[in-house]
């Protein structure tokens, strides 16, 4: 998805929420690569009681890839991550399938 300048700039602040319509936080960062003109991450602040703060425990935020950002419009929307569960966890991490490319999400 392209991000011409004046729109990267409107997206701090913005609302973050998943596909499945599970509100996660603000974004309040973007990690941009200089050399290839392109977002790496953002930087998310965790909405307290929101699924994602239960999934980071007490940290203050999560760097999401820009690869699970889905759209940016008034809000950002991001896939769902969710946590395994006994069968979820043949699947592998995050509950992806064999054919997906598994994410790592990192708090801080």
């Amino acid at each position: 998805m392209a991000i011409t300048i004046k729109n990267l700039s409107e997206m701090f602040g913005k609302d973050v929420f998943t596909d499945k319509g599970v509100y996660t936080g603000k974004v309040v960062d973007i990690d941009v690569s200089l050399s290839k003109f392109r977002v790496k991450s953002l930087v998310v602040e965790v909405a307290r009681g929101s699924f994602l703060s239960n999934l980071v425990g007490g940290k203050k935020g999560v760097i999401i890839p820009y690869s699970l950002v889905q759209n940016v419009g008034d809000v950002v929307i991001i896939r769902h991550i969710s946590t395994p569960t006994s069968s979820e966890d043949a699947k592998g991490p995050a509950g992806l399938s064999g054919s997906e490319e598994p994410m790592t999400i990192s708090s801080f």
